[in-house]
């Protein structure tokens, strides 16, 4: 019997042994490859460059090897990445043209679209084609698309052209039901990123912004197109009042918005056709490898960092979302920016509608700093509005996309009053003793009485004051000035460059040629500031927050944003610049 138990004993502990040594080995294995995949790989000759639109859009894209193992499905596609790769295949003689799979963008700004489409508009002056090709073209997918060479289309696809909207959604009547009150506190007429807590529908004074600014977007994006598919302005309005997404796709090929219809296998005929390859594989390149083959090219004369801030303007990470803008992470590296004498020209890359007032004061006073040191220019992306503009205007020159959402100069204190929560649904009562007056401020068993709410809005008005004081000495005009064009009032950049909001419209490029304009330089090379981590810096503590916003964001789609402003609302600091509201563009 002893020695059965002896031999049991010994092989379980064998096969535990052997279980272990092949988890080890497997990952190992998988840390090989994936080290191996993310090398930079060669292009191959008469290559086409593959963009496929589909995924959560943002500004950068953190390496996530692992996020298919732990269920983050829906992929996240970096602005950055995609537009070097563009940049980089114009001048490759290895790359034949490009070809654009359309299917979904989630979380792309009019502006982000507008930054590729306009890319893409320079890469033909090479003289390579571009083909795109889509079984249902979003109308955002289209708008970038119809720059192509050749838009082909499913014969049974749909092509979505139907115009702009803005819906947001009103929490107000939720909140009461379950005995939650928002007290609020506000600068600006037109700052109504309390009306979802406040209301049921929109101010006039917001509804008065909104379609001022979506009908200048929509100008824009009828315009571009018209110039790409030799269409009239006016047939493309009446056909967006047409409905086309239901139209068979033969008549979509005859009101010219595609020019051939084929199901996929096609496809590889019509890029042949337009490279002039006939024989052999067509090789792909991929966004990724296109990206990383152009970083890796050794670099001449002098430096511009271009700094990328995107994402919500937090006092610091709470950890549930990577893409914000941490003040004290920012202001340390705009530190070392400024100290770093081979960087030249600073260019910051802003997409962000703002946040916390305080964290955006703190980045304001280091990019005053900053600009004391070298020249500093700001490059609006998809929005640089309420706290993403405080952060802007102290550079030495603003460029923005025409259709970049900015200004929101305004203020806001949120905050929620949960007592007859506790009291009247959940039935918990308070008492209290204190030695002065509002000794017990910010207690969670009543609201502000009179005179704190009237300390508070003072407290915001001096924030508004102070926002609007930046404003006048970054941009050199009059305060008086700025109040006019404040009041929370969101513009478009081309308004905002009518105005004096801004300096000019244009793109990233735009914005680093000025930069080296400023620093006086014509041999230049650009450097991205922060450097990302290494993808397995973060292999063993990678958040499972992560992959489960990732599925939020793919389950919830347009509702996602929404959702989590509500789940943001405990985290906020008192005083926020932000904009109105998510935009909630239908584009």
């Amino acid at each position: 019997m002893k020695d059965f138990v002896k031999y049991t004993l010994a092989t379980l502990c064998g096969l535990f042994i052997a279980g272990v040594a092949t988890i080890v080995l497997g990952i190992l294995s998988i840390i090989g490859m994936l080290a191996t995949d993310n090398g930079t790989s060669p292009i191959q000759p008469h290559s086409m460059l593959r963009l496929t639109l589909n995924g959560i859009l943002q500004e950068d894209a953190p390496e996530d090897p692992f996020g298919a193992l732990f269920g983050s499905t829906y992929p996240v596609l970096s602005q950055k990445a995609i537009l070097t790769a563009i940049q980089a295949a114009k001048t490759d003689p290895d790359i034949s043209g490009i070809y654009i799979e359309a299917q979904t963008l989630a979380g792309a700004t009019p502006a982000m679209l507008q930054e590729i489409r306009e890319s893409l508009a320079d890469f033909k002056k090479s003289g390579k084609p571009i083909i795109a090709y889509g079984d249902h073209y979003t109308q955002g997918c289209y708008y970038i698309c119809s720059v192509a060479d050749k838009v082909v289309l499913n014969p049974q696809g749909q092509v979505t052209w139907c115009g702009m909207s803005s819906q947001p959604i009103f929490y107000k009547d939720l909140l009461e039901k379950v005995g939650i009150k928002m007290q609020v506190f506000k600068v600006g007429s037109y700052k109504s990123a309390v009306e979802p807590y406040i209301a049921t529908e929109m101010s006039e004074a917001n509804r008065e912004q909104i379609t001022s600014y979506l009908n200048d977007i929509w100008q824009t994006m009828l315009a571009d197109v018209s110039r790409s598919r030799n269409l009239p302005e006016e047939r493309l309005n009446a056909y967006a009042d047409s409905m086309t997404t239901f139209r068979p796709a033969e008549e979509l090929r005859k009101m010219g918005l595609v020019d051939t219809l084929c199901y996929i296998d096609g496809v590889s005929g019509l890029l042949r056709k337009a490279t002039g390859k006939t024989t052999g594989t067509l090789p792909f390149a991929d966004v990724k490898s296109m990206a990383a083959t152009a970083d890796a090219i050794p670099k001449t004369g002098d430096k511009i960092a271009v700094y990328y801030a995107y994402g919500d303007i937090v006092d610091r990470s709470t950890g549930w979302d990577d893409a914000v803008i941490d003040a004290e992470k920012t202001c340390r590296e705009l530190k070392k920016l400024r100290e770093d004498e081979s960087v030249k020209a600073v260019v910051l890359r802003i997409n962000s509608g703002g946040g916390s007032a305080y964290a955006s004061e703190q980045i304001w006073h280091e990019v005053e700093l900053l600009k004391a040191a070298k020249p500093v220019v700001a490059s609006m992306g998809g929005m640089a509005a309420s706290g993403g503009y405080y952060i802007s205007c102290a550079a030495d020159y603003i460029v923005a996309e025409p259709t970049t959402l900015t200004g929101s100069i305004g203020i806001f204190g949120l905050i929620p009053d949960a007592s007859q929560l506790l009291t009247d649904k959940l039935g918990l009562h308070f008492d209290v003793v204190k030695t002065n007056r509002h000794a017990d401020f910010g207690t969670m068993a009543r609201p502000f009485d009179a005179s704190e709410a009237a300390i508070l809005q003072g407290y915001i008005r001096k924030g508004y004051g102070l926002f609007t004081q930046r404003v006048a000495e970054g941009r050199d005009i009059d305060i008086r000035e700025v109040e006019q064009i404040a009041e929370g009032r969101v513009w478009t950049g081309r308004q905002a460059a009518r105005i004096g909001l801004v300096d000019t419209t244009g793109n990233l490029q735009a914005a680093i040629r000025k930069a080296a304009e400023l620093a006086k330089t014509t041999d230049y090379h650009t450097v991205a500031s922060p450097l990302p981590a290494p993808w397995y810096e973060g292999l063993l503590d990678t958040p499972k927050e992560d992959y489960l916003n990732s599925a939020l964001r793919e389950t919830l789609g347009t509702y996602y944003t929404p959702f989590m402003n509500l789940a943001k609302i405990r985290h906020l600091s008192g005083i926020q610049a932000r904009l109105p509201y998510e935009p909630n563009l239908n584009n």
